[in-house]
């Protein structure tokens, strides 16, 4: 006791003046060989973050051949004209560099993450995938077995198959969008090395691709380094492909994927609506994150706090394809799970959510909690480099300004209670969505139909 009796306790420390805080503006560049550049000094951030994208969308890929772009994307680490696939995966690891890939409706990206000390050969392998990948035989073989191998595990995921069939009641049948993004057993099938050799040639070139770079450039003459990596790599020049528009049926359904047996009922409820490009933007952003972005939102505090249907329901909006004319579109939707008992009585409040927020609208207490959690913690959000670059990319995907997310923080902490009100009722109209449950149709179709919320339809889950 009289050790404790002497210590000395420290007076607690004050928080001091807030710093003002924006989004990075990059600057932006070319190559000789037409590569775009966007670069963004970092002080601090030791570890560089490079993304990489390729004008190579889903939707050009070849019919009958869903899929391609993910395998190619994938066999970028599998080898080069320099290195076998071993060979690349070690040197990769010797740079203390991770690469990935992956393939979406905009087109084909590769992030790389590694020590700013090692950027110079981390580039250069990364330039070699590009420039000259092996997409040798047996590598291409072995991604599309791998591939083969997920997709009965994706159908096997609730949340996985309510996206695929909420994708496909959405979009018509000869859209891209209408069918999984890494394609269907049948498509992945077909594909071998001579589809992802032509995919290749038709559509990666450095003409139509951007390179985003982010961290600590201290020291680093990155016009030097680029050039004689990336910079290598040639291709012919090509205009960007145009953006064709995107059309959707959000007639109010009801579509039940059976599952005999199941527990619980996967619920995503969605339809399209505008992308970033649209003035209506920030105050959608403001308004969905009051219906359900948080804990705090009024689909959790119905659903889950005041009923204990579920351990959680969100809203969101995810953009699809972007386009400057207005023709890209968003995803807006609702997820969650419940028991399968309460699958009706759950549905038929979440309904109850929105038709009393389109009569009453949000509070202003709600728009500040809001206000406060997206644009007040911006600045820990983008802490890393490898943050900063994933947005940046996603402007570049989605043909935005370069300060567009910037703005958009100065947007929302300015957007009103009534304009988010407007935005999220316009978002989610009780009579223009989609809805998909994944469950046991023998218990949860009466009493869903029962809630007039449009037509079921009951599917088989494969």
């Amino acid at each position: 006791m009289t050790e404790l009796a002497q210590m000395e306790f420290h007076p607690q420390p004050t928080a001091g003046e807030p710093r003002p805080w924006a989004f990075p503006a990059p600057e932006r560049g070319s190559l000789g060989n037409g590569l775009t550049v966007l670069r963004c000094h970092r002080p601090g951030q030791q570890v560089v973050a490079v993304e990489v994208l390729l004008d190579a969308p889903l939707d050009a890929e070849p019919a009958g051949l869903d899929g391609v772009a993910t395998i190619m994307a994938r066999a970028f680490s599998e080898g080069t004209d320099k290195h076998s696939a071993e060979e690349f995966a070690a040197e990769l690891e010797r740079c203390g560099a991770t690469l990935d890939a992956h393939a979406d409706h905009p087109g084909v990206r590769l992030s790389l993450e590694v020590p700013a000390s090692r950027l110079a050969k981390a580039l250069g392998l990364v330039a070699d995938a590009l420039r000259a990948p092996a997409f040798a035989d047996s590598e291409i073989e072995r991604l599309v077995r791998n591939r083969l191998d997920e997709i009965p595990h994706e159908l096997a995921n609730p949340s996985r198959r309510a996206a695929k069939e909420l994708s496909k009641e959405l979009f018509p049948a000869t859209s891209r969008m209408s069918r999984p993004r890494q394609g269907t057993e049948e498509t992945v099938a077909g594909i071998d090395a001579a589809a992802v050799r032509a995919f290749y040639e038709r559509h990666v070139r450095p003409a139509t691709a951007t390179a985003v770079v982010v961290g600590d450039l201290t020291g680093i003459d990155l016009d030097e380094l680029l050039g004689d990596t990336l910079g290598a790599w040639t291709g012919s020049s090509a205009a960007p492909r145009p953006v064709p528009p995107v059309t959707a049926d959000d007639t109010g359904r009801v579509v039940i994927v059976d599952r005999p047996g199941a527990v619980q009922t996967q619920l995503l409820i969605g339809r399209i609506g505008p992308d970033r490009h649209d003035s209506v933007w920030p105050a959608q952003v403001l308004g969905t994150y009051c219906l359900g972005g948080t804990l705090t939102s009024r689909l959790d505090r119905v659903l889950r706090e005041e009923k204990g249907y579920t351990y959680g329901v969100r809203s969101f909006g995810q953009v699809l394809r972007s386009a400057p004319d207005g023709s890209g579109a968003s995803m807006l939707a609702i997820s969650g799970s419940v028991d399968t008992p309460n699958t009706g009585p759950a549905l038929d409040d979440l309904f109850k959510v929105l038709r009393t927020l389109a009569a009453e609208g949000l509070t202003d207490a709600e728009r500040d909690v809001a206000v406060q959690n997206l644009v007040g913690v911006a600045p820990l959000k983008y802490e890393t480099a490898a943050a900063v670059a994933s947005t940046l990319a996603d402007q570049v995907e989605q043909h935005l300004p370069d300060d567009f997310q910037a703005a958009l923080y100065r947007r929302l902490a300015v957007t009103g209670t009534v304009e988010a009100t407007a935005a999220v009722v316009n978002a989610f109209p009780v009579d223009r969505l989609v809805t998909v449950l994944v469950g046991d149709a023998a218990q949860i179709k009466e009493p869903v139909a029962a809630l007039g919320i449009g037509e079921v339809t009951v599917v088989p889950a494969e």
